[in-house]
């Protein structure tokens, strides 16, 4: 099984800046996307993965909501938007008992391209 050692060489060795903020939690960030604060928790047998997009609309947001069950439905290959305490997030969890090098980082890199590709659509509906 993967240890939070392990999860640490394996973020130094994708190249993604990080600091541990805790045991076994970790702020990752994805310069090529230009996204920082990704949380990394080690909490075996799983692995999670969040990053907070934006506050939940207060207008709209039945169009809003399906919207974002939309993109899980079709366009998320990794994880799946969520609503945590009124805010977005996009969350993806991996199992660590055969975990590698490979998987967290396309994990990562994807939770950090679905920010980077859909932020400025989904803001819109604050600012309406």
């Amino acid at each position: 099984m993967v240890t939070q050692n392990d999860v640490e060489i394996y973020l130094d060795d994708c190249g993604f800046p990080f600091e541990a903020v805790g045991e076994g939690i970790w702020r990752v960030e994805s310069p090529d996307n230009k996204v920082e604060n990704i949380i990394v928790s080690y909490e075996a047998p799983i692995l999670f993965m969040r990053v907070k997009l934006m506050p939940v609309p207060t207008k709209k947001r039945e169009t809003f909501y399906r919207r974002l069950l939309e993109l899980n439905a079709t366009e998320i290959p990794h994880g799946a938007f969520g609503i945590e305490q009124e805010n977005v997030v996009v969350i993806d969890t991996l199992q660590v008992e055969n975990l590698d090098r490979n998987e967290l980082q396309a994990s990562i890199d994807s939770l950090a391209f679905t920010v980077a590709q859909y932020y400025k659509e989904l803001k819109t509906y604050i600012e309406n």
